[in-house]
């Protein structure tokens, strides 16, 4: 199919010029409005203006330019329709064979200002319906949505000295609709932010293809990694590609290290749970001592550092093998260093920041969706119901542990001393077993000191007395939990028996 007229409305004009010089070399006629017709003449080409070529004139502070019928018309028109034909003939309209457009920025618009105004102003009318005219009609017209499309139309018609094949036009119309659907979707999910819709009566993702991965959990499944509103920001420094495996451990170990204290906190993750956690203000401490906690377990996962990573931290952590090492940053001589390490993936942190509002997770034909578990753990959360008042420093090292406790697969303990994790159980489906877990690795890698109290945090509440029973008989001498439980008298005898501090949480953290 010959190209005989194009129509050009652009809010990107980047790159333009590769289109202008195409389109004269085989004498294409070119249709344009409003900046996209004063850049194109500005750059010394030929063209028609909108207003010229349908004889209206653009209205209502150019709301209105190419929502006409002759420009429509020109595009939805079948070719091989007689009827049709037949009525452009007698309209005297024209074909347009060939639509170049691309959207007003909504999507950079919203992340840029909150003003309302200007935010409607940047939803665009006429180019989606441009595009969906083009598209549906891609038997006949050729629709070009993105300017990295530009060297692919301009190989078709060289190649095709000045046509293109219902093939290329075919692939184009789908991406045209997916560049539709992905700015209606925006703009819906920007409503209903804006309305606080937070359960809409339909769910809609958008994202961009980050990268295809080589697999998924295991060599059968195929994978990708998609980011929503191009705010992928986690920057591969070195090291093969990561696996579908790989990024799972990575978000479990930034979503509890960027709750740490800055600057001072290690989190060592395997499989999704913590295996090691700890805050010093010395960075080679706190990563032995979260590397200490088990360090049969931290062999082979994810280490991640929320400061920036110096040379002697980073000869330290190479000494055991990981898949990547995350930091906030690392200093030169760490990562000319580290990138000696064939098998070694180093990412950059520091440009990350928690800001995820909704988690989802598919099921069978449906998707589970939930606000993000981001609340911050502070005393007034707390409710202490024990007879034995704990000191201040004592509620930082219980809530240290708390906020351990929610990264942890349920049913989740968590047992920490001096603000270091000295023993996780996690993911089973009895609490007794997780607090046997934790103690079992607390005694198998001698960590507990009597210098300091050892703390315990439950994700939920004990149902019975035997689970925080085991913890008191282990040294524990103070436990977080959840309230809830009809049992919650008895806990709190337990402790006041036992002598040892018991405070409440107002708010569980499951993370199953």
């Amino acid at each position: 199919m010959k190209i005989k007229s194009a129509l050009i409305s652009v809010s990107d004009k980047s790159e333009l010029i590769i289109i202008l010089k195409l389109l004269k070399k085989y004498k294409i006629k070119i249709i344009s409005s409003g900046g996209t017709y004063k850049k194109i003449k500005s750059l010394g080409y030929e063209c028609i203006e909108v207003s010229d070529y349908t004889k209206f004139p653009e209205i209502l502070d150019g709301r209105v330019k190419t929502l006409h019928p002759k420009i429509h018309s020109g595009i939805l028109f079948k070719r091989n329709n007689k009827t049709h034909q037949k009525i452009l003939n007698n309209l005297k309209f024209e074909s347009i064979d060939l639509v170049i457009t691309n959207f007003y920025p909504f999507k950079k618009t919203i992340l840029q200002t909150s003003n309302h105004e200007k935010i409607i102003e940047n939803i665009d009318i006429g180019g989606p319906t441009l595009v969906r005219s083009a598209a549906k009609n891609y038997k006949d017209v050729v629709i070009i949505t993105r300017v990295d499309q530009y060297k692919d139309l301009a190989n078709e018609l060289n190649h095709l000295k000045g046509g293109t094949s219902l093939k290329f036009r075919e692939k184009l119309s789908r991406e045209a609709f997916m560049e539709t659907a992905n700015y209606d979707s925006t703009i819906y999910n920007y409503f209903n932010n804006f309305s606080k819709i937070n359960i809409p009566k339909k769910l809609i993702f958008n994202g961009d293809l980050v990268q295809k991965l080589r697999y998924g959990e295991n060599p059968h499944q195929f994978a990708a990694i998609y980011s929503n509103n191009n705010e992928f920001k986690l920057e591969k420094l070195h090291g093969k590609d990561l696996s579908y495996n790989n990024y799972n451990d990575i978000f479990a170990c930034l979503k509890l290290s960027k709750t740490l204290p800055k600057n001072r906190g290690v989190v060592i993750v395997k499989h999704m749970n913590p295996c090691g956690v700890s805050i010093e203000n010395n960075h080679m401490k706190s990563y032995q001592s979260a590397m200490n906690c088990d360090p049969v377990s931290a062999f082979g996962g994810i280490v991640a550092c929320n400061f920036k990573l110096s040379c002697s931290v980073a000869i330290e952590i190479a000494k055991n093998y990981y898949e990547v090492i995350i930091a906030n940053g690392f200093e030169k001589n760490a990562i000319n260093f580290l990138k000696s390490k064939k098998n070694l993936r180093l990412i950059d942190s520091s440009k990350i920041n928690l800001n995820s509002k909704i988690d989802v997770i598919s099921g069978i034909n449906s998707y589970l969706i939930q606000s993000h578990d981001s609340s911050i753990l502070e005393k007034k959360n707390l409710r202490i119901v024990s007879k034995i008042k704990p000191s201040k420093k004592l509620i930082q090292e219980l809530l240290f542990s708390f906020n351990v406790c929610r990264s942890v697969k349920s049913n989740a303990i968590v047992i920490a001393q001096n603000n270091k994790t000295i023993g996780i159980g996690s993911g089973q489906p009895s609490r007794l077993d997780s607090c046997e877990i934790a103690i079992e690795k607390m005694k198998k890698f001698n960590l507990y000191s009597s210098k300091y109290p050892v703390v315990a945090a439950s994700d939920a509440f004990f149902p019975f007395i035997d689970g925080i029973e085991k913890l008191v008989q282990a040294g524990v001498t103070a436990v977080i939990q959840p309230n809830g439980s009809i049992r919650d008298k008895e806990i709190i005898k337990f402790a006041n028996d036992m002598g040892i501090v018991l405070v409440f949480s107002k708010t569980r953290h499951f993370n199953h």
